[in-house]
């Protein structure tokens, strides 16, 4: 018997712990950082709930009525002998391809919590000098990102309710807590007011192409359109679940938390005078220098890092899951044997990302280190190209009817019918032309 989650609870933080990650607390700080503050935020809501939020519902429709995973639901909703059937592979190719450099990342978060476990950060330490050597060593960071990986295999073995149920929903109320402490110490910082006038006071002038672009991309990047978790885990939802309800919650959980991380970041590198625009770079350099600064900074410092851990594990578990499954029923094997193979061929991506930092920097892929071609692979071209398909087979392959079915429960739940209308016309039309748009962006900057 297939599993599925076992409460509606269970559903919304598996969902929200998948959206909130490392693009929440690592890379929406920088880009508000380097487009202008509350002009850039404006513009990512806009985009989060007019464009994203229908989208989140077409792979949540696509997903629990096939209730398959991600490869076998596009078999199970056309024709096995179609091409739509195939769209599936790129979604597990995006997955596995984001978790290799991930993974790394997801190590750093490791290696920075043990170093602020350890009280490692003071004032007279170069944080430049420390994260270079953090990365570009050869041994430690493949460990850390050993570990990472390991951690997330873990929970993806016990299976959903078990294991991705059970663990986040101890881990997302943690990562609220923790964020809102952080927050509230960064708030009261001297000179804190000049962070919260750069977030929520908007400079309508900063706004150009490049800032509606990147908030654009950040949306879709946000609540990981077009990589297959929202399908895949939707699979494992039942059918009395609202979809319009969980959707929305989950994307006013990971707006509501990138704001918070903001209110977490930006009153503290304003308060410490230094740049809002230092780029990746503000996690691993900036803030521990600050912290390094502050009373209590050590204890900072620890809880900032397991947060940072916490909303990379939650993230990784939903990627790993979209590999598994899709090997698990697709090839017949057990969950502990996908989980394994996934593993090992994550673990070795994984590797060469980590060691194309320092020693293998030399290895490039048109002029991209490895880690950075992955990136780039997944972000410019898998995911928008993921999501474009998707858009198009729920568009235009999937019939209204079934699309409206599914949407309402089978007509259970009573939704105005031109809020419905909308639904399917952002999705047939303006979605389509919005993912271009992303995808001509990403592979022309």
């Amino acid at each position: 018997m297939r599993d599925s989650f076992g409460s509606r609870f269970g559903v919304l933080v598996a969902m929200a712990g998948s959206a909130v990650g490392l693009g929440n607390l690592w890379r929406f700080p920088y880009l508000v950082g380097n487009n202008g503050g509350a002009a850039f935020i404006l513009l990512y809501l806009f985009f989060i709930f007019l464009i994203c939020l229908p989208l989140m519902f077409t792979e949540f429709i696509i997903g629990r009525r096939s209730q398959v995973n991600v490869f076998g639901a596009f078999n199970v909703l056309s024709n096995k002998k179609s091409h739509w059937g195939k769209i599936g592979l790129i979604a597990v190719l995006s997955s596995v391809t984001i978790l290799s450099f991930y993974c790394v990342v997801g190590g750093w978060t490791i290696d920075y919590l043990v170093k602020s476990l350890t009280f490692q950060f003071s004032p007279q330490v170069d944080f430049v000098n420390m994260f270079n050597n953090s990365v570009s060593s050869t041994y430690r960071p493949l460990m850390f990102t050993g570990i990472f990986l390991l951690i997330t295999a873990f929970v993806v073995v016990l299976g959903i309710k078990k294991g991705i149920e059970k663990y986040t929903k101890l881990m997302m109320p943690l990562l609220f807590v923790m964020v809102i402490v952080i927050a509230v110490r960064s708030l009261t910082l001297p000179g804190a007011g000049e962070g919260v006038r750069f977030l929520f006071m908007p400079d309508f002038s900063a706004i150009t192409s490049e800032t509606v672009l990147a908030a654009l991309g950040q949306s879709f990047f946000s609540l990981s359109i077009g990589c297959g978790t929202i399908i895949t885990y939707a699979s494992y939802v039942k059918k009395n679940e609202n979809i319009i309800k969980v959707s929305t919650y989950t994307a006013l959980t990971d707006v509501l938390f990138a704001i918070i991380a903001g209110l977490a970041i930006m009153p503290a590198v304003f308060a410490f005078n230094t740049s809002p625009s230092e780029g990746p770079g503000l996690v691993f350099v900036v803030l521990p220098q600050i912290f390094s600064q502050l009373p209590l900074g050590g204890i900072f410092a620890i809880i900032f890092f397991f947060i940072l851990f916490f909303a990379a594990l939650t993230s990784s578990i939903s990627l790993l899951e979209v590999a598994v499954a899709y090997v698990i029923e697709e090839f017949s094997f057990t969950r502990k044997k996908s989980v394994l193979i996934v593993f090992v061929i994550v673990l070795l991506l994984g590797g060469l990302c980590s060691l194309s930092q320092g020693e293998l920097k030399s290895w490039t892929i048109g002029e991209n280190t490895i880690f950075d071609f992955m990136d780039k692979l997944s972000a410019n071209i898998l995911l928008p190209l993921g999501g474009l398909l998707f858009v198009l087979f729920a568009g235009w392959k999937m019939s209204d009817e079934d699309y409206f079915d599914e949407l309402t429960n089978g007509h259970l739940l009573k939704i105005n019918r031109y809020f419905l209308l909308l639904i399917r016309y952002i999705v047939r039309y303006v979605s389509p032309i919005v993912v271009v748009i992303i995808m001509l962006y990403g592979l022309l900057k």
